[in-house]
């Protein structure tokens, strides 16, 4: 098994996420300490890296990015991709602007409104997810089992699921 690591990779936080969403932090923290037991060397410091090894016949099962495995199956690679019954967490991009008035705001806004209106649609082909209202992306890229977060993503969430990732581990190193 290839995952990828959260101290390293966004797409680990998706990870760990999926199992804490669906089983709680008690059983989840067990199912991630033997998910790290089975990964051994294989904990990806890359949210790609787990789909390049399973393409290189290097390991059998890739934790990552759905919308890459689905691409690397389309492409004829020989690898399936499955949709956890735990959902999917998707990454999504973000702008924001500070309220502060004056001209420095007035062109931040429009930065992010051209990102918007012109940079979605070449971002929607390396990442198809959509945002916005009346964006499509093909059947195949759609999660069987989407799952949002109910909670704020801030960093202190990020940092916690960091501390129960970290304390898996080292049960793992310690045995």
């Amino acid at each position: 098994i290839a995952m990828p690591n959260i101290m390293e990779s966004s797409t680990g936080w998706l990870v760990i996420q999926s199992i804490l969403g669906q089983y709680g932090k008690e059983e989840g923290s067990k199912i991630l300490k033997k998910l790290i037991e089975n990964t051994g060397p294989h904990l990806e410091s890359s949210g790609s890296g787990p789909l390049k090894k399973v393409e290189s016949g290097e390991v059998s099962v890739g934790i990552g990015l759905r919308a890459q495995a689905v691409k690397s199956e389309q492409n004829g690679n020989p690898i399936h991709f499955i949709d956890p019954k735990e959902g999917n967490y998707s990454l999504v991009e973000a702008a924001a602007v500070v309220k502060k008035g004056g001209e420095k705001q007035q062109k931040a806004q429009k930065m992010v409104q051209t990102i918007q209106q012109y940079g979605r649609e070449n971002l929607l082909k390396t990442y198809p997810v959509p945002l916005y209202q009346g964006e499509k992306v093909e059947k195949a890229h759609k999660p069987k089992h989407p799952k949002k977060w109910n909670e704020r993503l801030t960093v202190e969430l990020l940092e916690k699921h960091q501390d129960i990732f970290n304390n898996a581990k080292k049960q793992v190193e310690n045995n």
